[in-house]
Formats: structure tokens, C-alpha cells, sequence
């Protein structure tokens, strides 16, 4: 392993200079660190880890703490996308990231004390049940942390702009002429709460009446729950003309219920989703959805929680809102 005094001897300077050149101390001159920092590139060196964290007291580690209802893990359209963006983020500006869990072995940590035991700068929280007593724990404790789509009064949060999306939305299927609009919306979480919220107000501006049963508590990213809420919604005496489904992977399951019971989309019945996920618009027929800026999301959570870890005493707690844009695809009809 190259070391610091193997890249001093090569460039003919002090062990010192070598440290300031690549911690880019001020007091060097910009050619000598071009030197250094090209010599310990050519001769393959990488600084150790540990010697890292001993002389900045952070150990250059962010925790993921991440766990759908649904258990999707990575495999969740959705957050995958944030996650990666967040990820991304971290490693440009020299983080590495560990996913946080409530064990190690066989032994079994509260996410606090998995986060204490691997030492980790700070954590992103995203897609989970942030009532546990465990992540209410984590949030507040003393390492900074960042949330993804939930607020907490004492905590900077990212989070997408579900208010207006639905609103957007809901309008654009107004405006293609439904006046009969259900939603089956996902299981209860600030996000849903949002999304109803915006649903019936919008709905309520534009002059519509909603009928209890047109609107429908589901699970997110679950078809079979969604296929079962369809059927219920096409089985009604005056049925809709749109259905709002949570999300567009469960969307799949309202649409073959859809077609199972030999109704063509838009010709009979409208559909739309939420998300923008890659798949939805290889659907057919190609699904009007909206599309969440996952990488913005990621990225900010990236930028504050790395802020917060560098710079704690000029930190201020944050709600930043990132918008989304429609998607029209081609299942929704315009009404005569």
C-alpha cells in the first residue's frame, strides 16, 4: 500500500507537505499540490479510512434507514430511484452509505444503536413507519438526520409535492370532461393524507361532488389490493368514468380487473396513476400518471444531510418541497 512517505520521497518533499497538499491546506502552493495530488494518483494511493475519521472525528458514513410496508426493499420503483440519486450524491462528495437495521448477527439493536454501533455521520429516513417508537427514537437523538416525504417539526425533511401534484391531476381529468372521479388511494401516512386532502379540495373547487364510495383505501404498490377495490368500483350502480388508482405499479392490478370485466380503456372507463415509474409508460394503453422528481429528492436529502455534518453550528431545520409534472399518456378519455 502506497503511503505518504513513498509519494514524499518521489516529489521530494516533507511527510507535511504531503498531508497539507492533500487536505488542500491553504498554505501550499497550487503547483505543488498539482504535484502531489497528481504523484499519489499515478502511484495509486488512497487515504486510509480510519486515520480519516480519527483526525476529522466523522467516520465519512451515511445511514440508510429504509423499509416499505410491503417489504419491497430496492426493489421498490419509487424510492430505488431516490435512493440512488441520494447515493450518488454522497459518493461525489467522498460519503459511503450503510443501510440501518434493527440487527447485526443474531443480535437485535433499536435503529439508534445500530447507527451508534456503526458509526455513522447521519441518516436519511425514507418509506417507513415513523411512529415506531424506534424511529421516534432515532429522531430525537443527536445525529442528524434527514426525512424523505415526512415532516417532523425538529427535522429537516424532503419531500414531493403531493398537494399540488393530485391537484394537477385531478384537473387535467376535469378538464378532459369527467365529472365522475374515484380514488383508491394508499394506506395512511402524511403522504396520503395529502393526497386525499388535495383530491376533495380540488374536487370541491372545480364543483364536484364526491360520493363516499368512489373513494377507497388501499396499499401502496399493491396490485391484488387495488385489483380487489376495482372491482368494487365497477360493480357500483352509477359507476365512474375515472378511476384515480395509488400508485402505477398497483395501477397493473385495476387494469387487467378492468379488463377482465371486458371494458376497454379510456373507450369505457379512465384510468390514471402516480409516480411516473419507467413501466408505466410501456403500459398499454400508456398511462397518464405523475411524475415524482426522484432525483431532485435524492439529491437534496444528500446536499442537507452532508451540510448538516459539515457545517452543524450554521444549520437550520428545512422543509424542502420538490415539485412533479404530468404525464399524459393515453388512458384517459376526453368526455363528450
Amino acid at each position: 500500500m502506497v503511503s505518504l512517505k513513498d509519494i514524499a520521497v518521489k516529489c521530494g518533499v516533507s511527510i507535511a507537505t504531503v498531508s497539507k497538499a492533500l487536505n488542500n491546506h491553504k498554505d501550499i502552493s497550487e503547483a505543488t499540490k498539482e504535484l502531489i495530488n497528481r504523484t499519489a494518483k499515478e502511484m495509486g494511493y488512497l487515504p486510509n479510512s480510519f486515520a480519516r475519521a480519527l483526525k476529522t472525528n466523522k467516520t465519512y458514513n451515511l445511514g440508510v434507514l429504509f423499509a416499505d410496508e410491503a417489504n419491497n426493499g430496492l426493489t421498490h420503483d419509487y424510492f430505488n430511484r431516490v435512493l440512488n440519486s441520494f447515493k450518488e450524491e454522497a459518493e461525489r462528495k467522498g460519503y459511503d452509505i450503510t443501510f440501518i437495521n434493527k440487527h447485526v448477527g443474531e443480535k437485535c439493536l433499536s435503529y439508534y444503536e445500530h447507527a451508534k454501533y456503526r458509526g455513522v455521520d447521519g441518516i436519511v429516513i425514507a418509506c417507513i413507519n415513523f411512529y415506531d417508537p424506534d424511529v421516534v427514537e432515532l429522531i430525537q437523538s443527536d445525529i442528524p438526520v434527514v426525512t424523505i416525504d415526512h415532516v417532523f417539526d425538529n427535522r429537516t425533511s424532503v419531500v414531493s409535492d403531493n398537494i399540488k401534484g393530485m391537484q394537477d391531476l385531478v384537473t387535467y381529468i376535469y378538464q378532459m370532461g369527467h365529472r365522475k372521479i374515484a380514488y383508491i388511494h394508499g394506506a395512511d401516512s402524511s403522504v396520503t393524507r395529502n393526497r386525499v386532502g388535495s383530491f376533495y379540495k380540488t374536487c370541491g373547487e372545480l364543483g364536484l361532488t364526491i360520493p363516499d364510495s368512489y373513494v377507497q383505501s388501499g396499499i401502496y404498490r399493491d396490485p391484488e389490493s387495488t385489483a380487489l377495490l376495482t372491482r368494487q368500483l365497477l360493480n357500483l350502480k352509477e359507476r365512474p368514468t375515472c378511476i384515480l388508482f395509488p400508485d402505477d405499479f398497483s395501477s397493473i392490478g385495476g387494469i387487467n380487473t378492468i379488463k377482465q370485466y371486458g371494458l376497454r380503456i379510456p373507450d369505457d372507463i379512465s384510468v390514471a396513476g402516480y409516480d411516473g415509474i419507467f413501466l408505466s409508460q410501456f403500459l398499454e394503453p400508456k398511462l397518464t400518471t405523475i411524475r415524482q422528481d426522484t432525483e431532485s429528492i435524492g439529491r437534496s436529502a444528500a446536499e442537507k444531510l452532508i451540510a448538516m455534518i459539515e457545517n452543524p453550528k450554521a444549520s437550520i431545520i428545512e422543509r424542502v418541497v420538490v415539485e412533479g409534472r404530468i404525464l399524459i399518456g393515453n388512458s384517459v378519455k376526453k368526455q363528450n
